[in-house]
């Protein structure tokens, strides 16, 4: 059985703790539908291998994103503009570069979900659900989404998205969760080795704005069809490397057998492993380029490179490039969609 406890978690929120019976433990709020910690058994004790903060009023303080569910639209869009069936939209931008960041200022990251608990014998979840009223951050359309936090025997932590639209509008939700399999932000992921089945990424400008160009990693930084250590993107003299000191770039994932991770971080210091299994076409790699304005994590600074995300996701871009897919959903539609997470053990560290 994955026992299930809950707590307050501040701004009226509720921590929802969920532990199986191999020791492996899933925090969740309901503040912003986000994933709180993951704790791993090791010989000295848990180690929580995702960066996140002890309480809702932390997280509005020092990073709203950390482990947050993202929408109505991960990434960037381009000057906040698109269009649906020949009708024009234009979003409010941020004053600096003049885009659209994860669906604009105040949007799921910082909302109250409601919440519902599933407890079953060899798995359990919380749904979160929210109704994002017609206009929200100027998209169109009513637009009601659940997000699902599974936890089950085989050290899997699940999230599966679902949402309905009353009129035509984007969707392209994400989870926004940081990784250092060390347990430490203040442990930098240079000598985390990553495997990433992608034949191509995408490209981006100085805004870090897909550009529409589609590049082959072959003979560059971006080549972890083979396992490697993160710290190649930050040794390289590689322009796209130096944009962004290291990566923010999707990747297009190669088409792959499900029983196939297509992507995994590990750690051999500690023997942690993440397996990533997903039906969304890209992910999203950000290596935490916060130079020395990184936050205070669980009593630590986070410093340079002190965590990775993995944003399974359409590629940004896609609003203004065809070649990177579609996120129109319209009301006739039911959008779904799973990405799995599963820790592998080998943890003495």
């Amino acid at each position: 059985m994955i026992k299930i406890q809950q707590k307050a978690f501040g701004k009226g929120s509720t921590l929802y703790t969920l532990q199986n019976k191999n020791g492996l433990v899933l925090e969740v709020t309901n503040f912003g539908a986000r994933i709180v910690r993951l704790s791993v058994p090791t010989t000295k004790g848990q180690k929580n291998i995702v960066l996140g903060f002890d309480s809702a009023e932390e997280y509005a303080e020092k990073d709203l994103y950390f482990g947050a569910t993202i929408g109505r639209v991960a990434g960037r869009i381009k000057k906040g503009t698109f269009s649906i069936d020949e009708q024009e939209y234009q979003l409010e931008v941020d004053p600096i570069y003049g885009n659209v960041l994860h669906g604009g200022a105040s949007s799921f990251e910082e909302r109250l979900w409601s919440a519902r608990v599933v407890a079953e014998e060899k798995s359990s979840s919380v749904i979160f659900t929210y109704v994002s009223p017609a206009g929200e951050n100027g998209f169109p359309g009513r637009l009601t989404v659940s997000v699902q936090y599974t936890l089950n025997a085989l050290n899997e932590w699940s999230v599966a998205y679902s949402a309905v639209t009353d009129q035509p509008t984007l969707f392209n939700p994400t989870n926004h969760v940081y990784f250092n399999l060390s347990g430490d932000a203040a442990t930098s992921i240079a000598e985390h080795e990553l495997f990433i089945d992608a034949d191509h990424f995408a490209v981006v400008a100085e805004d870090t704005t897909a550009t529409g160009e589609i590049r082959s990693v072959s003979g560059t930084p971006f080549d972890f069809r083979r396992s490697q250590k993160i710290k190649q993107v930050f040794e390289t003299s590689y322009q796209q490397n130096l944009l962004v000191d290291g990566l923010d770039h999707p990747f297009l994932f190669n088409k792959t057998r499900k029983d196939r991770p297509n992507a995994i971080l590990s750690y051999p210091e500690t023997g942690i492993s993440v397996e990533l299994y997903t039906d969304q076409p890209a992910v999203v790699i950000f290596t935490g380029q916060f130079g020395s304005a990184g936050p205070v994590v669980s009593g630590g600074k986070m410093i340079n490179h002190g965590g990775i995300t993995l944003e399974t996701q359409v590629s940004p871009g896609a609003v203004e490039f065809d070649e990177l897919g579609s996120i129109i959903l319209r009301p006739e539609e039911v959008f779904k969609s799973k990405t799995i997470y599963k820790i592998c053990m080998n943890a003495d560290g």
